[in-house]
Formats: structure tokens, C-alpha cells, sequence
């Protein structure tokens, strides 16, 4: 979902469009299912299991281990997952730790 109010799911061709610009996408799949079915171009695969711990590290520390800028809480950000449940979760983890 896209942090816009009412999260509305993003067609593959919006997400596509969306990540010319300056936006963050965020794959919280397992990492056995990023080695099965691939990972997305330009995308940070952080499980969801490990997003809330995440979104609330030292920057220094999550580009260490994600080797990408964290996001400040006003970037924008996309989930994504296989099925869209986990991304629904993870915008309301997002949410709760004051994410816009």
C-alpha cells in the first residue's frame, strides 16, 4: 500500500512510474521467498518480522545492514509482499511508529 490516506493498492505499472521517483520501496517478504521468486529492482527486502525494529534503528546502523539510507518519517515508502496482507501490516507497523 502507498502511505496516502487511504493506502490504496498500487497496479505493477504505478509502481513502476512511482519508483523513477524519489520513493523507498520496501519488500517485506522472507528472504527464502526473495531467493525463490526473485527480488524487485531498486527494492530493500526487510522481512516483516524484522520492520519494526528496523524503522527504528540508528541510520548509521540500517545502512550498515541494508545498505541503503534509512527513511525519514516523512519519505515516501511502498510495501510490498506476495498476497498484500504482510504490506497491510507492515503500513500499519509504519503508521504506528509515526510514519506519514
Amino acid at each position: 500500500g502507498l502511505c496516502a490516506g487511504g493506502a490504496p493498492s498500487l497496479s505493477y505499472q504505478e509502481l513502476k512510474d512511482l519508483k523513477k521517483t524519489n520513493v523507498l520501496h520496501i519488500d517485506v517478504r522472507e528472504r527464502w521467498e526473495i531467493d525463490r521468486f526473485g527480488r524487485i529492482p531498486a527494492s530493500i527486502n526487510i522481512p516483516l518480522g524484522e520492520l519494526v525494529e528496523a524503522l527504528q534503528m540508528d541510520p548509521m546502523d540500517f545502512k550498515e545492514q541494508y545498505n541503503q539510507k534509512m527513511p525519514s518519517k516523512s519519505d515516501p515508502v511502498v510495501f510490498s509482499c506476495l498476497a498484500g496482507t504482510r504490506s497491510k501490516q507492515a503500513l500499519s507497523f509504519a503508521m504506528s511508529l509515526g510514519f506519514s
